[in-house]
């Protein structure tokens, strides 16, 4: 099986790599380690997915997949301008990252635990640690490169 055959998921229990052949896709897997089941249906998301306080922890912290998240707000002019490269980069990264979206305004404990105190800010999760920040608005290829690690 070749790499481009297969997704690479962190288990939620363990945190081990697990290769999910791509016709699995959609079907509960279970950890070679550890035996938790695996829901593949995240591989099947191309579009941002919008994060809450409420489910914070379960869309990112626990996510199988490197994930970005974007912290924004209605009235930003910069970040109006980034969300067209998030849509566009979550639809290039499915099955690999995932690419959320978090209203700053709508969502204060989240946004006050991660101290965002300037919007646009990219936080990017891996087995459910922040492990960089990106502040203000950024061109595409910054974020790519920035996410190249998880690719």
């Amino acid at each position: 099986m070749t790499q481009a055959d297969s997704f690479i998921m962190h288990c939620p229990q363990c945190k081990i790599r697990n290769r999910i052949p791509k016709e699995k896709v959609g079907a509960v897997a279970k950890c070679g380690k550890c035996g938790q089941d695996i829901d593949t249906d995240i591989l099947n998301i191309g579009s941002p997915v919008i994060i809450t306080d409420k489910d914070f922890y379960d869309q990112i912290i626990n996510s199988p997949l490197p994930a970005i998240l974007d912290c924004w707000a209605p009235w930003c002019g910069p970040c109006q301008m980034m969300g067209p490269f998030m849509d566009e980069l979550a639809a290039d990264w499915k099955g690999k990252i995932r690419v959320g979206k978090m209203n700053v305004d709508e969502n204060p404990k989240t946004s006050a635990q991660y101290q965002i105190h300037s919007i646009p800010t990219l936080l990017i999760f891996n087995k459910g640690s922040l492990v960089n920040s990106l502040t203000g608005a950024l061109p595409k290829n910054n974020i790519i490169q920035a996410m190249s690690p998880f690719l």
